[in-house]
């Protein structure tokens, strides 16, 4: 639904959907950032949006979305310790992008995983993936 009020500027939304989630342990830890420098993580980014969900819950929807060009990161994050736990640098647990891009040493860059808000709600499709 894009929203548009007098003086303001248009808006949109997001719907995310997780495919091939290990299981419904956990959480989801959502990253959604339309700053190249701050992406997967967020952790500079003011204007970034992260969300925490029940794993569970393999939908969410980000409403209110300036138009423009977005990058989302998702950690399968399965013992809620609030990171992403690693085995000498391998992720333990699940992680997926938006546009599901191919990975090969250490996370996508966001050019891999941008994708467009424009007027129409945008829908993205994450395919978690699990390593170990």
């Amino acid at each position: 639904m894009v929203g548009l009020l007098p003086g303001a500027a248009p808006t949109s939304s997001l719907d995310i959907m997780i495919d091939n989630l290990r299981s419904a342990k956990g959480v989801l830890r959502f990253c959604l950032t339309a700053d190249p420098q701050n992406f997967p993580g967020c952790v500079d980014d003011a204007r970034a949006v992260t969300r925490n969900v029940p794993a569970s819950q393999r939908a969410v929807q980000f409403e209110g979305l300036p138009l423009g060009t977005y990058a989302v990161a998702v950690i399968h994050d399965e013992n809620a310790n609030a990171r992403l736990d690693t085995v000498l640098g391998i992720p333990r647990e699940g992680f997926g992008f938006s546009r599901n891009p191919r990975i090969s040493f250490g996370p996508p860059r966001f050019s891999a995983a941008q994708f467009s808000i424009a007027w129409l709600p945008a829908v993205q499709s994450v395919k978690m993936r699990y390593l170990l």
